[in-house]
């Protein structure tokens, strides 16, 4: 299986911006889909996280500006980021948990995308 993510880059305080991902290839089930990020110095920190059943946690630095959703017809999930701040500056991972085989699970990270929250 493979994760592909699309959109990121140089947007101004109080922008916007969409991320989007897509997992494919050899797939029994997905469970969790969701969005980390790494900004520099420091560790990788969950954004998003939405559960099979559609459950979604979300870091409390982003809670009531970010949105993750997903659509399970198409094995994909988005991030919509609003009011955004420099310090949301990061490279961004779409993470994806899913079974390739009925009794085999595994994590799948996306290549990252640059999200650059600059004047």
């Amino acid at each position: 299986a493979q994760v592909a993510e699309s959109g990121g880059g140089l947007v101004q305080p109080g922008g916007s911006l969409r991320l989007s991902c897509a997992a494919s290839g050899s797939i029994f089930k997905i469970n969790d889909m969701g969005w980390y990020r790494q900004a520099p110095g420091k560790q990788r920190e969950l954004v998003a996280l939405i559960t099979s059943g559609g459950l979604t946690n979300y870091a409390d630095s982003v809670k009531g500006r970010f949105t993750s959703s997903r659509d399970n017809a198409k094995n994909t999930v988005t991030l919509q980021m609003n009011s955004l701040k420099p310090e949301d500056t990061a490279v961004y991972y779409c993470y994806v948990r899913l079974n390739y085989l009925r009794d085999y699970a595994e994590n799948y990270w996306g290549q990252g995308t640059q999200v650059t929250v600059s004047s």
